[in-house]
């Protein structure tokens, strides 16, 4: 399968196995599941889905960052968790709801594998490895949906936006992310003139280095010193739970 625009002497496609999630299937259920793979774009801003709107498939994302978002009925929004090669994008279809209370976006730009809903219900009503798996991914995403909600009430723009950048960075294979101040303001529910200066501080502490929409880290240690102990908490339960093994 190839990406829409490449070419036989452009860059490989990334493989399903760069998804976590997929990655630690047992041969015998990647075999099963990867003909029904199908690797799709994922600009930045895409709407992958809306809140009430039936879901028909999910995505396993590899090079890409997706948002869900809670949209408010002026709408407002604001993130509640991220998702990129270590889980999927979906989880409402195999936890018994058709359709979800959120919205998922494309926050950084790359690729995903896309399956249809019924085939990851199936596959999860075996009780196999991949239902396991998909239980303790839902387990982790609901603590980064809390801890979230805490962060957002109690620290201060600079160490959300500490903590929203290594989250992100723990999803992607590098130290570089696209994204625009506007898309950034609108994840964390913020005016973007917040945004400028949160990153404006910590690019001046010598953490990041920021310019039009492309961020790189430069001083990964020290962003983790500067972010609040909600990006600690999330990594440690995503750590706890997700060691990628089906034996335990």
């Amino acid at each position: 399968m190839q990406p829409d625009g490449a070419s036989d002497t452009g860059p490989s496609p990334p493989a399903p196995s760069q998804n976590h999630l997929l990655a630690a299937l047992p041969e015998d259920d990647y075999t099963r599941l990867f003909p029904s793979l199908e690797l799709v774009t994922m600009p930045l801003g895409h709407v992958l889905y809306e809140s009430g709107i039936p879901l028909r498939h999910v995505y396993f994302p590899t090079t890409s960052i997706v948002s869900l978002l809670y949209v408010m009925e002026d709408g407002a929004s604001a993130e509640i968790a991220v998702v990129g090669n270590e889980g999927i994008v979906g989880v409402s279809l195999f936890m018994g709801g058709e359709t979800t209370n959120n919205r998922a976006v494309v926050q950084s730009a790359g690729h995903a594998y896309r399956l249809k809903g019924q085939l990851l219900k199936d596959e999860f009503f075996r009780a196999g490895p991949m239902q396991r798996l998909l239980l303790r991914y839902t387990q982790a995403l609901l603590t980064q949906m809390a801890q979230t909600a805490v962060c957002n009430r109690h620290h201060t723009l600079d160490q959300q936006f500490c903590r929203w950048l290594l989250l992100s960075l723990d999803r992607v294979p590098s130290d570089e992310l696209l994204m625009t101040q506007e898309l950034i303001a609108n994840m964390l529910g913020v005016r973007r003139e917040g945004v400028t200066e949160a990153a404006g501080n910590v690019q001046r502490a010598g953490l990041i280095e920021y310019r039009r929409g492309h961020i790189r880290v430069i001083d990964r240690p020290g962003l983790e010193a500067r972010a609040c102990e909600c990006y600690a908490v999330v990594k440690k339960e995503f750590d706890r739970l997700l060691p990628y093994s089906i034996d335990t």
